[in-house]
């Protein structure tokens, strides 16, 4: 057995004894799949994060804080008499090689094969509709970013970025028109077009919305930080300051990075 299949094979065990009825872990013993569905959210997101500081020391922990996560819930599957970790791993297994038929059969690399093969999958799954199978449980940003994408595959899209901007200039327009009227309902959903449309850019400009916003997320941490250290300096912070106070410091640390 090699190092990763004995690895793996402790890992099941291990679920396995936090999970006995009798002597296992209380804690874990009263999960179900919707519990500890939030888990495998948030352990996605840190592996993200762990990426994207390039921080491949803490890399494996993140992953393997992951990989529990299918465990915990392939053995739930077990106990129910639903499916196993051996049933995940072959139906994934039988997914990629159906996907590739180019790597694992005869067939020649096709435009747009990987997004034909899914859609074979949801129609076999008797999922109808463009949109179908798209998961409503997806960060909005993203969900808006992929609903976009499916429903240009089938020709309702902008031809050209510029075209999408100029959408995001009207839908701006519409929500200040809405913003004299006080009316929240409305103005909140202008502004969910406005997202929308935003995400629809950022797919025509092929960037990852959710990709942009959390570099502009660091990049505002980063500078209003610095804005507490610019006001800390004058012996204040910005609970006793005022905006005009804020902004020349803003303005201060926005010359620096200039500068660097």
């Amino acid at each position: 057995m090699s190092d990763a299949a004995q690895a793996l094979s402790r890992l099941l065990d291990i679920m396995a004894r936090l999970r006995d009825p009798v002597s296992g872990c209380p804690w874990d013993r009263a999960q179900d799949f919707a519990s500890i569905a939030p888990y495998a959210i948030e352990e996605a997101y840190e592996v993200e994060d762990t990426i994207a500081r390039q921080d491949w020391a803490a890399l494996p922990d993140e992953l393997g804080d992951l990989l529990l996560q299918v465990v915990y819930h392939a053995r739930m599957g077990e106990e129910a008499g639903l499916f196993d970790f051996a049933t995940v791993a072959s139906m994934i297994g039988d997914k990629m090689v159906r996907r590739h038929p180019h790597v694992f059969g005869d067939a020649a690399l096709a435009p747009g094969q990987w997004e034909d093969g899914k859609e074979q999958e949801r129609l076999a799954r008797r999922e109808r509709g463009t949109l179908a199978g798209i998961p409503t449980a997806l960060p909005a940003l993203l969900r808006a970013g992929k609903l976009s994408a499916r429903a240009a595959r089938v020709g309702f899209d902008w031809p050209e970025a510029k075209d999408v901007a100029e959408k995001v200039d009207e839908e701006i327009a519409e929500l200040k028109v809405e913003l004299d009227s006080g009316d929240r309902d409305r103005i909140a959903d202008e502004l969910g077009d406005v997202l929308f449309t935003l995400a629809t850019l950022a797919r025509k400009l092929d960037l990852d919305p959710e990709a942009c916003l959390r570099q502009a997320n660091a990049k505002f941490t980063r500078r209003f930080t610095g804005v507490e250290q610019h006001l800390a300096e004058r012996g204040m912070t910005p609970a006793d300051s005022t905006l005009a106070d804020m902004e020349a410091a803003w303005q201060a640390v926005k010359r620096q990075e200039r500068k660097a």
